[in-house]
């Protein structure tokens, strides 16, 4: 069985969201400083020793949070009059097809991930969200 060497490169951000239909305080809109480990892994390390060098993750995974999350309203589809409200507003948004909840981010990180880091032959293996300090999820 061939054993996969990883790394993990942390990234970090800020965005608001809110958890629709949720039956506390996280029904209202609000924010987080938001921490993702993504952790990448290959069946060989490169010339170098490494897995990937950590500058490629924070370039092509980072630029991909920098762009479309950090600073943004991370919304549900069906979040339609905060959706209209965004836009009016010329706010940066993120719509996804689900809650914006830690576990559906992890999710769509290591999809986003995993596209942008394929042409280099890494696997993601793993991402964590963190929504807070002690409370996170991890995909897969």
């Amino acid at each position: 069985m061939e054993r996969l060497r990883h790394c993990t490169r942390r990234l970090e951000f800020d965005a608001a969201h809110r958890v629709m239909r949720h039956e506390s305080k996280c029904k209202n809109l609000h924010g987080h400083r938001y921490v993702a480990d993504v952790t990448c892994a290959a069946a060989e390390l490169d010339p170098l020793g490494r897995v990937i060098d950590f500058g490629v993750v924070k370039t092509l995974v980072g630029g991909f949070v920098a762009d479309y999350w950090d600073h943004g309203c991370l919304l549900n589809r069906e979040d339609e009059k905060l959706i209209d409200l965004c836009a009016k507003e010329g706010w940066r948004l993120y719509v996804m097809p689900a809650n914006p909840t830690a576990e559906n981010l992890a999710e769509a990180l290591h999809g986003h991930a995993q596209k942008l880091l394929a042409p280099s032959g890494i696997e993601v293996a793993r991402v964590r969200m963190y929504e807070t300090p002690n409370c996170w999820a991890d995909f897969p």
